[in-house]
């Protein structure tokens, strides 16, 4: 079919080059058609012995090259050659009903040198020019039909003899088929055909390159006259270089086993190309073509349109291979040879060179959109699948979900693949960071089909963008007569931040347990304080007066950073209160309802010595702390309750014995203060820091009678004990020592009341030891138990 086959001649070669687009899904083989024998299946060894190629072009296409002094070629008068080839396609890999074309090749070659020498693929081949009788395939074929005894005379007659490390080795031309070789003659030329690396072969080292050679002379006898021929060849088999940018092929500009006098030697003319083109003008492509006394190198930038970058996958990275076929042809003179054509064609394919493919994040924050590029790739890679935060899509399934997928060129002949996602995309990880800012962070996993071997490979990236877009909160405070007002926008309460009052989380369950009211509409939280609610902190706290404050922390969710501290701060009019304070002190401001009105300048506490601070006709105010005054402490369920009296001193007349005369009442006012068992009071200032301190004590006040005033009490106050070393009491252990001592052993326990008034008792009722300073921890051990 057209553009099926292509085929031209170049330096006395056939060159024939099948369209691999005809062969998909097919298979083909090629037979040699000998006008003698019919059609010759093409194999590896048929190849190499009779100078044929099989191979592919660095495109993949099929390509076939023939030698004109090849076994079936045709050959008039050495300057016309001909050589038909049938090449046979099928569906089926055992090739039945194969469609067969057959391609007819013409080569015109009528300038000879007078040794020419080709360094193929699978052969090294050379032939020089003589007038000597012929072998075998005689262009003449009447001539070799009338006489073929003469013709089997005439083949006997040429002889091979081989020079090797090994020795000497004489074999005749049949001899010498067996082992790989061919040698023939036309009408003007001997030629001798030999594969890489044969016994009868060595390899030496020529400025640097590796080179195999076979010696050999070609000898022909008559009775009357004995020939001979240097046959010699040598090829290189290496010289290549690489880099992460060029390539570069070296050879020895003069071999010697090849010139014989190299004083004579002289350099005529050196030819570079590629396929079956010679560039002519090499450095136009930046080809360089350069040599010196010893040797010749070509060097090619990696990626010279001439050659093929194919991506390749290797242990799971992406990398390229380049690949070119170039030849060298190199034209010599010497005393011994005159002149000598020496042809060399070298397909070179680079090693596995990585690239590692780089996303360019082009995102414009200000217009929320992600466009990310993911590249450099060349053309033979396509996108097959692209999943975002690990969600699979293919390329026209993300197109319908919304995002943007598309390629974009590069200007060094790559590509790369552009996404394109909203930051408001569902898909799209956010997170708050800073103060006011969002990181928007997008998960991609590109699946991607590489090179002709559409070999999946899989590339994973991040790409963050952190954009101001957050605004926070400002809240509002204000007061009424009895309570303290928190307002505040809800937008990112409890997604952004929290509320926290001092370490503790303000929820619902806390503001109901604080005595809070909280409330919340479509924009706004409105949160109702009471002045004497658990939380609040009092500033300033006289008779007259109480300054209290409250306020809380605005905390991010995530990482519990303070933000902003959100305060509201007022004055009350208070006429009866009490506050219990966390570090333990106490304030009160108490009003003695009494008809008659009593001096409030004489009330007191339990201990006489603590008298008001401030006073007027109807208030006292107190302040003291829960270790002073005679203050009692209990136990009730989990609660340590500390208590105290406020009392008036009657103004008595002077009698004779036991004073009766009285115009002021009998009045007692009781204290109390609550405390959780399981907090500790911490001694310190009267305003304490509000984000470490602990919860405030709840206290109640109310008056009693005069009966209960004489109740026991159990005192906690101005209280020592140690533990003695025995029953004497004369020795005690230091106080921060740590006390060992076995289940059955007694401990003994002193317990001295230091106050000296006489109207204090001390009863111990239960005492027991514990393993940690936690009085209410487990497991605990009993000393006394009620007394």
């Amino acid at each position: 079919p057209p553009g099926f086959v292509e085929s031209s001649c170049r330096s006395r070669i056939f060159w024939m080059k099948l369209n691999k687009l005809f062969l998909q899904g097919k298979f083909f083989q090629l037979e040699i058609y000998d006008p003698y024998a019919g059609p010759i299946l093409l194999d590896e060894k048929l190849a190499s012995r009779c100078g044929y190629v099989l191979s592919e072009d660095v495109w993949g296409n099929p390509v076939f090259r023939a030698s004109v002094l090849g076994c079936h070629v045709a050959n008039e008068a050495d300057e016309l050659f001909t050589l038909t080839v049938n090449i046979k396609v099928s569906s089926f890999s055992s090739m039945r009903a194969a469609v067969t074309y057959t391609y007819p090749m013409y080569c015109s070659y009528p300038s000879w040198a007078s040794r020419e020498i080709v360094c193929e693929e699978n052969y090294m081949e050379v032939s020089v020019k003589t007038d000597v009788p012929a072998v075998s395939n005689d262009y003449t074929v009447a001539w070799m039909s009338a006489l073929p005894e003469t013709q089997n005379v005439a083949y006997q007659q040429w002889q091979l003899m081989f020079v090797s490390p090994s020795g000497r080795k004489r074999v005749t031309v049949s001899d010498a088929v067996k082992l790989g070789y061919s040698f023939n003659n036309t009408l003007s030329r001997v030629y001798l055909r030999a594969p890489y690396h044969s016994n009868e072969s060595d390899v030496s080292v020529v400025s640097g390159v590796n080179m195999n050679m076979v010696t050999s002379t070609s000898m022909y006898r008559q009775r009357w006259l004995l020939l001979l021929i240097d046959t010699t060849v040598s090829c290189p088999v290496d010289g290549i270089s690489f880099t992460d940018t060029t390539l570069t092929w070296t050879m020895p500009r003069v071999i010697p086993t090849l010139v014989v006098q190299e004083s004579t030697f002289l350099s005529k003319n050196i030819v570079m190309g590629a396929d079956d083109q010679v560039i002519v003008n090499p450095e136009e492509k930046n080809y360089l073509l350069k040599h010196n006394e010893t040797h010749i190198r070509v060097t090619i930038p990696v990626g010279a349109e001439e050659g093929r970058l194919k991506s390749s996958i290797s242990g799971g990275v992406y990398g390229v291979i380049y690949s070119i076929d170039l030849f060298l042809e190199h034209t010599w003179t010497d005393a011994g040879w005159q002149t000598t054509k020496y042809t060399v064609i070298k397909s070179i394919t680079t090693p596995f060179m990585p690239q590692m493919p780089i996303v360019i994040n082009n995102t414009v924050p200000e217009e929320r959109l992600f466009n990310v590029a993911f590249g450099h790739f060349l053309p033979d890679v396509s996108l097959v699948a692209i999943a975002i935060g690990n969600v699979p899509f293919t390329p026209r399934e993300a197109q319908h979900h919304g995002f943007k997928v598309y390629e974009t060129l590069f200007s060094n002949r790559t590509k790369g693949f552009i996404l394109e996602i909203s930051f408001d995309d569902p898909y799209v990880l956010k997170e708050y960071v800073n103060r006011n800012e969002t990181k928007y962070t997008l998960l991609v996993n590109y699946t991607l089909s590489v090179g002709p071997e559409m070999t999946l490979y899989y590339h994973s990236a991040e790409v963050e963008c952190v954009i101001v877009d957050i605004e926070l909160p400002e809240a509002v405070g204000y007061c009424d007569k009895e309570n303290l007002y928190l307002t505040l926008p809800t937008f990112g309460l409890h997604q952004y931040w929290e509320l926290y009052l001092g370490n503790t989380l303000l929820n619902r369950h806390v503001a109901l347990t604080n005595g809070y009211l909280a409330a919340t509409n479509s924009t706004h939280l409105i949160l109702q304080i009471p002045l004497f609610a658990v939380g609040v902190i009092y500033e300033e706290v006289s008779f007259q007066k109480i300054k209290a404050r409250f306020e809380v922390a605005l905390r991010k969710v995530r990482t519990m950073e303070t933000l902003q501290m959100f305060s509201v701060s007022c004055n009350f009019n208070s006429s009866e209160f009490i506050i219990c304070h966390p570090d333990g002190t106490v304030m009160i401001s108490a009003q003695m309802k009494t008809v008659p009105a009593i001096d409030m300048s004489k009330t007191k506490l339990r201990d006489s010595s603590c008298k008001p601070r401030e006073y007027n006709e109807a208030h006292a105010f107190f302040k003291f702390h829960v270790t002073t005054c005679g203050t009692s402490v209990r136990f009730e369920g989990d609660h340590i309750i500390y208590e105290n009296e406020i009392s008036y001193e009657k103004e008595t007349l002077p009698g004779q014995s036991i004073p009766t005369i009285t115009r002021d009442p009998d009045y007692r006012l009781t204290v109390l203060c609550y405390y959780q068992a399981k907090e500790t009071l911490m001694l310190g200032t009267f305003i304490s820091d509000p984000v470490t301190s602990p919860p405030f004590g709840s206290g109640t006040m109310g008056p009693r009678s005069n009966t209960a005033a004489h109740r026991r009490v159990r005192q906690a106050l101005n209280v020592v004990s140690r533990v003695s070393k025995d029953e004497s009491f004369m020795e005690f252990y230091e106080p921060s020592m740590a006390i060992l001592k076995q289940s059955v052993e007694p401990v003994f326990l002193e317990v001295e009341l230091k106050d000296e008034s006489p109207n204090i008792e001390l009863y111990l009722e239960n005492c027991w030891v514990t393993r940690s300073m936690d009085f209410s921890s487990t497991p605990r051990w009993n000393i006394t138990v009620d007394g």
